[in-house]
Parts: C-alpha cells; sequence; structure tokens
C-alpha cells in the first residue's frame, strides 16, 4: 500500500524525533562562543513543528547546572482542520513535551537561565538541547541563521503565476492581479505574493511589527483599514529577504486566513493554521 510521505511525518509529531546533521554548528552569547559542535542533532520535541540543535555536553563551554521548571504554559494548535494538535510555533522553550531535566548555561560572566534541556531519552545521549531564542548568535559552518533552526525535511518554492488573485477585506477589493508570485511551504498551503502596483497601499498602514522566517528572512507588516475598520498586521512584505526568498522581495502578500482571496474568481477557503 502506498504511503502519503506528509500524512506519515504529521503522525509522528506526536513522538520525541531526532536527525543527526553534518554541519558545524556554533552558538554564541555575551561575546563568546558557548557551544561549537560537529556532532550536533537536530531536535523536535513531542507536538513541536520548529526543531531545535542539541549538541553534547563537551561541545559546550559552559557549566550546566539544574533549572528550576520554569512557569510556562502550552499553547495548542491545529495544523489544517483535522489535522492533529501541536504547539504554537511562539510557545517559549520552556515548555518542554517530553521527560528530561532543565539546564542553565553558566560561566565567564555569562548567565543563560534554563537555556538547555537534557532529554531522558537514550537515543539522545549525552545531547542536551538548546534555546535558540536564548543566544545572540547562530552559525552554521561560517553562515548565521535567524529565527529558529532550519528543518531538513521542509522547503519553500516561489512560481510565477498568471491566475487572477483578488483579496478582499470586509467585501472591498484590497488587491487584483494578474502576476502573483505563488510561494509553497512544506506543510503549509500556498502563499500570493503580489505586487505593489496591484495593490491598493492607499488602504495599507505599515505597523511596527515584525517577524522573522528561518527560510525567509524577517517581514514587515501592514494594518488594512475599510470602512473605518482596522484589520491589523493582515499583510506583509520582505524588504531584505533570504536568498531562498529573492522572488518576493518588496511583493505583498495576505494572511489568507483573515481575508477573502479569490483565485480566478473562486473563493478560497480560509485555511486552518497557527495564525488563524
Amino acid at each position: 500500500m502506498a504511503t502519503q510521505v506528509s500524512r506519515d511525518l504529521m503522525q509522528g509529531l506526536a513522538n520525541l524525533r531526532y536527525e543527526p546533521t553534518a554541519k558545524r554548528v556554533r552558538a554564541l552569547a555575551g561575546g563568546r562562543t558557548l557551544a561549537d559542535s560537529r556532532r550536533a542533532v537536530i531536535v523536535w520535541e513531542p507536538k513541536r513543528v520548529v526543531p531545535s540543535y542539541a549538541v553534547p555536553d563537551a561541545d559546550i563551554s559552559a557549566d550546566l547546572v539544574p533549572a528550576a521548571p520554569a512557569d510556562a504554559d502550552e499553547h495548542p494548535v491545529r495544523m489544517g482542520a483535522d489535522g492533529p494538535p501541536v504547539l504554537d510555533p511562539r510557545t517559549p522553550f520552556a515548555v518542554h513535551t517530553c521527560d528530561g531535566e532543565p539546564l542553565t548555561l553558566t560561566g565567564d560572566g555569562v548567565t543563560l537561565h534554563g537555556a538547555a534541556f537534557r532529554p531522558a531519552d537514550p537515543d539522545l545521549e549525552p545531547n542536551v538541547i538548546l534555546d535558540f531564542g536564548a543566544f545572540d548568535e547562530w552559525l552554521e559552518e561560517d553562515e548565521p541563521i535567524v529565527a529558529h533552526v532550519r528543518d531538513p525535511f521542509k522547503r519553500i518554492d516561489i512560481r510565477r503565476g498568471s491566475s487572477r488573485v483578488r483579496v478582499e477585506v470586509d467585501g472591498v477589493t484590497v488587491a487584483d492581479t494578474t502576476s502573483p508570485r505563488l510561494l509553497f511551504e512544506t506543510h503549509l498551503g500556498p502563499r500570493f505574493y503580489l505586487p505593489c502596483d496591484d495593490v491598493r497601499m492607499d488602504l495599507l498602514t505599515p505597523s511596527s511589527t515584525r517577524s522573522a522566517c528561518a527560510y525567509k528572512g524577517e517581514a514587515s507588516y501592514f494594518s488594512v483599514e475599510v470602512d473605518g475598520q482596522v484589520h491589523p498586521d493582515v499583510a506583509w512584505t520582505y524588504p531584505a529577504p533570504l536568498s531562498d526568498a529573492r522572488d518576493v522581495k518588496d511583493l505583498i502578500a495576505f494572511l489568507d486566513e483573515r481575508v477573502d482571496v479569490r483565485v480566478d474568481e473562486v473563493l478560497r477557503e480560509r485555511p486552518v493554521t497557527p495564525w488563524s
């Protein structure tokens, strides 16, 4: 019987998962390299869709001391209308979904409280998982990475399209184009990136919101105002995208979960994602 690969991957979300990497991985904080490893492992705790790096104790240039469990809550969401519950990617590192010991890194004037976790699993010994956000910089070989560890089983593809894409907010057309760029990302529906000339930029107001994506870079957001009603942060752009996303530079995308999108006059169903 044939296997749908994406279904197999989704069924594994409830498990503690790992994958070795051949990359040299470094984590820096306070002007010091606290982790430098050629034996790193990519780890997903149960219900996590975003991975972390784990490295052996011997590759950490700091003391590891027990940390008190943090008072942090899970934020379960669904991937798709009938998908399995997962943790919202914004759920803090301090939320752990497998047995293990939270740890603090300390040494030479740098202390990162609860920034490590030793899972109680023999397959991952002697590794400790590191909190991406607790460090100032991460390097894979000599290249910096942003937002979070890249998933080796995830990618983005960008393709030119000629379908008519029309975006409506409260029944008002805010974008209409026949020159979209479609961005396909593993486990997510397509995003439509539209030329500014085909967007009602007079209805968009830049906001202070920023987000970072490991594959695309840093996004700047817009709110849309229609008939006096403000819809915050429903559109975004990448003014300086990473190399994988250079083909959507300065184009405008809308949050399909909160607006109406018609493709060749067919209304798309609003997707169910962590951003719904």
